[in-house]
């Protein structure tokens, strides 16, 4: 692999823990073939690729329009590299302007602000297919949170466990799952369960990306912020704390800042350079 390809580790700051990502911050002359094959050869759930100010996402099988680990990633590479600052990225969804900034030990946390948020419907045909999927039944949802699919620049199945337990034993049919979401154009499943009014535990199956699960999710934990907001399920304004990885080995902590005078969700999470 040629080209200057870095690798970070997003929502942490264990190179052990969080999610990795792949970051190529002057891709410019790259081809859609050559940037999926480094993708894939990285194999790492998503890699993005700078021209500019200009970002795209692949996954070792497709680019995806959205991943908010690997903005995260590139906004702290950046940083490392400029100094912090603020800049605005383009997706091909829209803006998403980045702020990074140095916490009191030094560590670089960035701050990306989503296209503008909404949630949507389930169908239920959609949702039978998708338990079925899983291997859930309806009486392993929270009836407090209803299914719901949220937008953030991506598209995201919101599924809210009863349990911790049941979020734990995660193990579904992997093929059937990446029909449906790639029939939906879902990128991954937003599946939470909530410790606390402001403290959610979540795991998100990939399989369209060929990847079983992400250890952390920028881009599902703004579609959760969107779900949060419109269903009213928090006191606004509203920091919430995501858990991520946990069951992975990976371990991983998202903020998300919600408010209802704006469209926007905020994700902030730390990253650092995988050695």
């Amino acid at each position: 692999m040629s080209e200057a390809v870095q690798r970070y580790v997003a929502f942490s700051d264990d190179p052990e823990g969080g999610n990795p990502a792949g970051v190529v911050l002057e891709a410019d002359g790259l081809s859609d073939d050559r940037m999926l094959a480094i993708a894939a050869e990285l194999g790492y759930s998503e890699t993005a690729f700078l021209f500019g100010t200009r970002i795209r996402y692949f996954s070792p099988l497709a680019e995806v329009p959205f991943c908010g680990h690997a903005t995260i990633a590139t906004a702290v590479a950046l940083a490392e590299r400029d100094g912090p600052g603020d800049v605005v990225l383009t997706t091909v969804n829209g803006p998403v302007p980045v702020t990074t900034r140095r916490d009191r030990d030094g560590r670089i946390l960035a701050t990306l602000t989503s296209v503008p948020a909404r949630i949507s419907n389930i169908a239920p045909t959609d949702l039978r297919e998708l338990l079925a999927s899983l291997g859930w039944s309806a009486t392993d949802l929270d009836p407090a949170l209803p299914p719901r699919v949220g937008y953030a620049g991506a598209w995201h199945p919101v599924i809210a466990a009863a349990t911790r337990q049941r979020l734990s034993a995660l193990d579904y049919d992997f093929d059937r799952l990446a029909t449906l979401m790639a029939e939906r154009e879902w990128t991954t499943i937003q599946l939470i369960w909530r410790e606390a009014e402001t403290i959610f535990h979540s795991r998100n199956p990939f399989p369209p990306g060929g990847v079983v699960e992400d250890p952390a999710t920028g881009a599902a934990a703004a579609a959760l912020g969107s779900y949060l907001r419109d269903l009213r399920l928090v006191p606004l304004p509203a920091t919430v704390s995501i858990h991520q990885g946990e069951d992975l080995g990976r371990p991983g902590r998202l903020l998300v800042d919600i408010r209802a005078d704006r469209p926007e969700i905020q994700v902030t999470g730390t990253a650092v350079a995988i050695t």
